[in-house]
């Protein structure tokens, strides 16, 4: 009985020492203990590298180390996906990207280097809708009345897009799928030029980002049909949404934040956390509302299912219309 006794107290005894040996957790209790670097894998300038800066200016105070936005853009960003998804998994490279690295580009790309879905999800930021444009020279008012004109008028209307696979292009796609319609294709190299020729007339629609559009829409140059988002949206409250013509049609664009493959748990609970607090204090939200982007802030999980949902989408309509990269 006291060989055994004795067995059992040195087991509690290497128990203990090993709960609290230093280096257990310290790692993830001192965390963040240097800079951090966020990748945005496109040019800087756009929406997604301003909120980038933003939140890399709250994390830094939030944390006391330095924020870093660094840009990597290249290959519909996979570039820049690719190398967070080879960075060590110690929380001090994330990426933050829009849908196609992380959930479009494993359905379009017959082979990427990297795993989208190996990526440990940290928290979504905000969402922009896209919104249903047409030029003012279109007779439609609604969206029944723009599939009844292309029903009616098959390979008539025109839709630019940002290229192929670009989220303009897919929820085009979509809406042919959806609505059984024949609309013709045409790819610009960027947002400006597409909006420039849609303006002109020289296309007849576009599903651009709510952000890109407003000034436009506003200005009476293009003409709103509705928006692809869930609900209706704050900044035009009047604007039907898609859904309410073919139910369930939505598409965002959404920006999100990952970390490297095998990133602890508990670092990505924290990023999430400091990430939720920093879009949701008042300059921030008020700085997103200017934006037209709807702030998130949701947890790894919810953002993960987030992730999830979208690729599921972008996969289906990618394999129906057999979309293939520029």
């Amino acid at each position: 009985m006291g060989h055994s006794n004795v067995k059992i107290a040195c087991l509690i005894a290497l128990t203990a020492l090993l709960l609290f040996a230093p280096g257990m957790s310290v790692a993830q209790e001192s965390y963040p203990s240097r800079s951090i670097k966020l990748v945005f894998p496109y040019v800087p300038g756009s929406l997604g590298d301003v909120l980038a800066r933003l939140i890399a200016e709250k994390l830094t105070i939030r944390f006391g180390q330095p924020v870093i936005v660094e840009n990597r853009p290249g290959a519909s960003g996979n570039i820049g996906a690719e190398a967070v998804a080879r960075a060590a998994p110690d929380g001090y490279t994330l990426l933050i990207a829009p849908p196609p690295p992380l959930a479009i580009n494993q359905s379009l790309f017959p082979k990427l280097s990297f795993d989208p879905t190996a990526f440990v999800p940290v928290a979504a930021i905000a969402t922009v809708p896209n919104v249903l444009v047409v030029n003012p020279s279109v007779t439609a008012a609604t969206v029944q009345e723009l599939i009844a004109f292309a029903n009616a008028h098959p390979d008539k209307l025109s839709y630019a897009s940002t290229g192929s696979g670009g989220t303009p292009h897919l929820t085009a796609e979509m809406l042919k799928a959806r609505a059984g319609i024949r609309i013709v294709h045409v790819p610009y190299k960027g947002v400006p030029p597409a909006l420039t020729d849609l303006i002109g007339g020289q296309v007849d629609m576009m599903f651009a980002n709510l952000g890109d559009a407003f000034q436009h829409i506003k200005s009476g140059k293009l003409k709103a049909l509705a928006a692809a988002s869930q609900a209706r949206f704050p900044a035009l409250p009047n604007l039907p949404t898609v859904s309410d013509t073919l139910p369930d049609f939505v598409s965002d664009t959404w920006f999100a934040v990952v970390a490297p493959p095998e990133t602890p748990p508990a670092i990505a609970s924290r990023l999430s956390a400091a990430i939720a607090e920093a879009v949701k204090a008042p300059d921030v939200a008020k700085k997103l509302e200017d934006l037209l982007t709807a702030p998130v802030g949701s947890s790894p999980a919810e953002t993960a299912a987030f992730i999830k949902r979208d690729s599921e989408r972008w996969r289906q309509v990618i394999a129906a219309a057999g979309i293939k990269p520029d």
